[in-house]
């Protein structure tokens, strides 16, 4: 996106205003009566009509007008907010965003205002227009004393324009107040020292007046009280205010510019994307400078080459802190559809969540996105009972689906939880016995089990529906969770719900990684999946050969021999290393020639031809200018196990 194109800044700002205005409509829901929610979405309405008359978007204000309308109605109390229609409102929602990206057909928007037009007609069905004698207009008018916040012409606010509507209502008569405007040496040009009184006659009702000062109604002081009939007397002309103001040395004078209101700056995804890179790029280029100083490079230069490794590594803090973004961003776009699955399935679903702002690089909050869906759907099919169900195994009508976050080192942990019936572990074994996934009677763990719904195809859903039952959703889930170089686990306990817990680095770009030589290559392990290092003796090597087990404090850990995995066709180093790291719940040892110590490895994506091999999540250039691959620990480990288990099978 182009900062100086208008129309895609518009586009930007209707897509935050829409996400406000639904986050207001499902809070209505639980609070049909709160008038805050109710006003906080028509002004949410109110500014998207405005702003799309203003850029050009005709069908977008004529669509939005209907549905402020209705919420105008609402916050006057002529007819009350109702689920059917914040529903309806919601749906309107969908239409609005498909009407900025400019591909939305008149025919949907047209039922969903004969929808919005059934629920006002419910809505307002046996009640009576709510308007007392205090909201109308008296015959006379209003007189109106107000004063707006001093930054409001910083925060976007023209006080003409106010003037101008406020003439638009009647016959309207404005004297500006100046008794408050300070001398010129204490003028700051950015700030309203002035306020105004105006008397204003016709048909005009206290809301039509409110109306004017929608947005900035909070902020200001304003006075409105009747007009009896005869002080409605034409105020008269009082000509040109003369200011009398002490001579004042002109060179002297120095008048200090408002500084803008807001302290943030919008910038395309693409441009940070772009300086990420450049980073990256200072990264490699800083370790092959820092190489070369330590091998032929006098005091100066190894001085030289610390410092910009000091200033490299700041720039690249930095710019992780510029790229991370709360994960309560992700969270909060399950509420609507936490909504849409309740009314869908007629079951009652709460939404709680927790971790808001554990923060993720924005990127895999992107791709984390459709992984989330598919599980929360299936939570809420699959795993939450009918009310009627719940009764009957003595538990509250509403199903709970809860969503938490939390960062443990350089991972962030995610996890949804239910509180239904659980998974079905029988139901499981015969279906993927049907499929042919297992043998009949084949001995599995409880996780092996529980992880055959992640198989492709898989389902135990009796029945289609548009939620699920066709197998396709949790493979995907397992592919793109992967690719992210993370891990899914499952847990789940008859009769009290199911747990999925994903376990998701912080960042793609940038990380610690553990540099290790097998053979003649070099590779880098993900610092964050590194437990422990310890050495290999030749005594252990020979005693583990067919078992590649070893005791570590009383407890048996598997090894794989990462020079047999990748043949190296090389001699191992008389005394390797064993590189403990952790898989899941699980513990591993890959065992190395040498371990050359710490990398700040800079991610480079691998070519269409290298990208199937799944035991690399990527590749780097060291700073010799070599490339190292990087190890996908979960991948390398799956891949091993098969190989592993035909050598104890044959020893």
């Amino acid at each position: 996106m182009s900062v100086d194109d208008p129309i895609a800044a518009f586009r930007v700002e209707a897509g935050e205003l829409l996400d406000q205005v639904e986050q207001g409509l499902l809070d209505l829901t639980h609070r049909l009566d709160d008038m805050n929610l109710v006003n906080a979405v028509f002004r949410g309405l109110h500014t998207l009509k405005g702003s799309g008359a203003m850029f050009g978007f005709d069908a977008l204000a004529g669509f939005t007008h209907h549905c402020e309308s209705v919420f105008d109605q609402v916050r006057k109390g002529i007819v009350p907010a109702t689920g059917e229609m914040v529903a309806v409102i919601l749906s309107a929602g969908d239409h609005m965003r498909a009407l900025v990206d400019g591909d939305a057909p008149r025919a949907a928007g047209d039922a969903i205002l004969a929808r919005l037009a059934i629920a006002l007609e419910a809505a307002r069905g046996g009640t009576a227009p709510a308007a007392t004698a205090s909201t109308d207009a008296p015959a006379a008018g209003w007189r109106l004393s107000f004063r707006l916040p001093a930054d409001a012409v910083v925060n976007g606010t023209n006080p003409l324009a106010l003037l101008d509507e406020l003439r638009g209502l009647g016959d309207c008569t404005v004297v500006a107040r100046t008794d408050t405007v300070p001398a010129l040496v204490d003028l700051t040009v950015a700030e309203i020292h002035v306020s105004w009184d105006v008397t204003l006659t016709g048909d005009v009702s206290r809301e039509d007046i409110e109306d004017v000062f929608l947005f900035v109604i909070d902020d200001m002081t304003l006075s409105i009280e009747p007009l009896d009939a005869a002080a409605a007397m034409p105020v008269p002309d009082l000509g040109p205010v003369a200011v009398d103001l002490p001579e004042i040395d002109a060179t002297s004078v120095a008048i200090e510019a408002g500084r803008p209101a807001g302290e943030s700056v919008r910038i395309p995804a693409e441009r940070l994307d772009a300086l990420m890179d450049r980073v990256g790029e200072l990264v490699i280029a800083q370790s092959r400078l820092s190489q070369l100083a330590h091998q032929d490079g006098g005091v100066a230069m190894r001085s030289i080459s610390e410092e910009i490794e000091r200033l490299a590594g700041e720039l690249r803090d930095t710019m992780m802190v510029l790229r991370m973004v709360p994960v309560g961003h992700l969270f909060g776009r399950f509420r609507r559809l936490i909504h849409d699955l309740a009314r869908e399935t007629g079951k009652s679903i709460a939404l709680v969540t927790e971790g808001e702002a554990t923060e993720i690089d924005k990127t895999v909050i992107e791709r984390l996105f459709d992984p989330l869906v598919h599980l929360i759907r299936n939570s809420c099919d699959h795993g939450l009972e009918t009310p009627e169900q719940r009764r009957a195994a003595g538990k509250a009508e509403g199903g709970t689906v809860r969503l938490s976050a939390h960062q443990v080192g350089g991972e962030v942990i995610i996890t949804i939880r239910d509180d239904g019936r659980g998974i079905d572990r029988a139901r499981v074994r015969a279906k993927a016995e049907a499929n042919e996934l297992i043998a009949p009677g084949q001995p599995l763990t409880d996780g092996e089990l529980l992880h055959l719904i992640f198989h492709p195809g898989f389902s135990t859903a009796a029945t289609v529906t548009n939620l699920s039952g066709r197998g396709v959703g949790m493979d995907v889930v397992k592919r793109t969770i992967e690719s992210l170089r993370g891990t899914i686990d499952i847990a789940s306990t008859d009769g009290e719900g199911s747990t999925i817990t994903l376990r998701i680095p912080l960042t793609l770009a940038i990380i610690e990684g553990l540099l290790v030589r097998v053979g003649d290559s070099r590779y880098v392990m993900p610092l964050s999946a590194v437990e422990e290092c310890l050495e290999l003796s030749p005594e252990e090597d020979r005693r583990a050969r067919g078992q590649n087990l070893i005791t570590l404090r009383e407890r048996l850990v598997p090894f794989v021999r990462l020079r047999e995995l990748f043949a190296t066709g090389t001699p191992p180093d008389p005394y390797q290393k064993i590189v403990v790291v952790a898989v899941g719940n699980e513990r591993v040892g890959l065992v190395v020639d040498q371990i050359i110590g710490n990398h700040q490895t800079v991610i480079k994506s691998m070519t269409a031809l290298h990208r199937g091999v799944a035991a690399f999540a990527g590749a780097t250039i060291l700073g010799d200018g070599n490339v190292a691959l990087i190890l996908d620990i979960g991948q390398l480990v799956a891949a091993a196990q098969p190989r592993e288990e035909r050598l104890r099978a044959a020893s």
